[in-house]
């Protein structure tokens, strides 16, 4: 975490507004990629320590996005994907008949896994004590999915839900014990001093959450403000990502102790974000992806992140934003996008 960053997220000031462009792995196979190294040799701000790699580089495909290569995780959970470096969804549900719970399904252990993949965490520990050494800050953060989506891995979505209506007793012993696994990694983080601490799941559909604001609160909150309570109390900045409409979820979310969130832009809304966010909680906004990027004009690109900007910002600052890539978006709005967030990170400058 840069000086820069936590000013931004802290109301602090910042030189500029914080800006990231992920490109996916699924891209290295659907571009050219000498065009995007290209792209990122143009754009120092957005790629600061880019070296285009030699000609026999080959991208890396996590263990839950490769086609064809069905993955069984820590949990018991069988992931498979259709294209490599996309994330795959869970097929396999080992607590689908609850009969295999604490009989033939038993929750990993956090002293070798983070939940999604086995982990030296000897060997992290004493890798985070020579970035700290060497005066750099390491972050912190859980697995994407948890609580709420480990719950739909383990049981299946509709299986979860019918749990929660009918107050399964089974669902209460599963929430206690994925959350004692969760937190044991937390302390983990906390303890060795992370400099932020994340906590990313998805929540919300194209329209509405995954579950009511009721069941949240009875069911999946609780765990969030246990887990979140360590960083909180350290005094480490809380980092929430969620995809979807979270309209309804959010003044939740944000009392379970979150102080950075980040949340899609088009699906909530850019007006609603600003009011509910605008100079009280930093938005770290996740750009659009469904439709001005990979259908628009670089015209239109260009006007929505001066938008975003303009409506959500503060000299203050209280703004974050950051762009994933995938396969579909046109390389001339590639780059629009990424002349525009060079240029929109310097508005208040």
């Amino acid at each position: 975490m840069s000086d820069n960053y936590t000013k931004a997220i802290r109301f602090e000031r910042p030189d500029y507004i914080p800006m990231s462009f992920h490109i996916n792995a699924s891209c290295w196979h659907n571009y050219p990629k000498e065009a995007l190294f290209d792209l990122m040799e143009e754009h120092k701000f957005l790629f600061p320590n880019f070296k285009r790699p030699s000609a026999d580089w080959k991208p890396y495909y996590p263990l839950v996005a490769r086609k064809d290569e069905p993955y069984t995780d820590p949990m018991g959970c069988v992931w498979h994907t259709s294209d490599n470096g996309i994330t795959g969804t869970v097929l396999g549900h080992p607590l689908e008949d609850w009969n295999a719970f604490n009989t033939t399904w038993k929750i990993a252990d956090p002293n070798t896994t983070d939940g999604l993949y086995n982990v030296d965490w000897n060997a992290a520990v004493e890798n985070w004590k020579k970035i700290k050494v060497n005066g750099g800050r390491f972050g912190g953060g859980l697995r994407h999915g948890h609580t709420f989506l480990q719950l739909c891995d383990l049981r299946g979505y509709e299986n979860l839900l019918f749990d929660m209506i009918d107050e399964e007793p089974l669902l209460y012993e599963l929430i206690d014990q994925l959350t004692e696994f969760n937190l044991a990694l937390v302390k983990r983080f906390v303890d060795n001093g992370c400099s932020t601490m994340g906590y990313p799941e998805d929540l919300g559909m194209q329209s509405g959450p995954m579950l009511s604001p009721e069941m949240f609160r009875k069911y999946i909150k609780p765990a969030y403000t246990k887990l979140m309570k360590p960083a909180r109390d350290a005094g480490i900045p809380i980092h929430m990502h969620s995809d979807g409409d979270i309209r309804t979820l959010v003044d939740d979310i944000v009392d379970s102790g979150v102080e950075v969130i980040n949340l899609q832009d088009l699906v909530n809304g850019i007006d609603w974000i600003a009011k509910k966010f605008r100079g009280k909680i930093c938005v770290d906004l996740d750009i659009d992806r469904q439709s001005i990027t990979p259908y628009g004009t670089p015209e239109q690109i260009d006007a929505l992140i001066r938008e975003e900007v303009s409506k959500i910002a503060t000299p203050d600052g209280g703004l974050t934003m950051i762009y994933g890539l995938y396969p579909g978006v046109p390389l001339e709005n590639v780059k629009a996008l990424m002349d525009a967030m060079e240029k929109y990170a310097f508005y208040f400058s």
